[in-house]
């Protein structure tokens, strides 16, 4: 709430003090000009994102620097379309990724969490649960000998035909 204050207490007194010295009409001929120029970017936003995407996938860029880029033109895009001259100064310097690069540093990205490893280490009180009536189905060498561990996996398949016209 304190940010937002922050913001619309800039917005009001750059936009005041620069549409003071330009006048009215420019006033509204830039906030015209930086909408649609937001909304072009916008559009054309699919086409960056798949050259990302592609960059990503063959391994030019990361994780990282892949949200950096477009989260930044998307940003800045939804920015020039708000009006008033702040906001365009702010989707602007988005475009160009200085400021993406500026706020990155001060936010971190999350690393994630290895998902590989199916080992845990919990013991019986962690939770508040008694854990010792479980039996570990993790590991192949189980005393039970009704319990049999087939390393092949079972995949179940419906093939429906969606072909709409009468076979005779």
């Amino acid at each position: 709430m304190v940010y937002f204050f922050i913001y619309l207490f800039l917005e009001v007194m750059i936009s005041s003090s620069i549409s003071g010295s330009i006048g009215g009409l420019n006033t509204f001929i830039e906030i015209l000009i930086t909408a649609i120029i937001g909304i072009f970017i916008l559009k054309n936003f699919k086409v960056s994102l798949m050259e990302s995407i592609t960059k990503a996938r063959i391994g030019q860029i990361t994780q990282e620097e892949f949200i950096k880029t477009n989260v930044g033109k998307a940003l800045g895009a939804v920015l020039l379309i708000i009006p008033g001259f702040f906001t365009d100064m702010m989707g602007l310097i988005m475009q160009f990724s200085f400021l993406v690069v500026l706020l990155s540093k001060v936010f971190k990205f999350k690393t994630p969490i290895n998902t590989n490893s199916y080992s845990t280490n919990f013991s019986s009180n962690d939770f508040g649960y008694d854990t010792s009536r479980f039996r570990n189905t993790n590991n192949q060498n189980t005393n039970n000998s009704n319990y049999k561990r087939n390393n092949d996996e079972i995949i179940d398949v419906e093939v429906i035909d969606d072909t709409k016209s009468i076979k005779h």
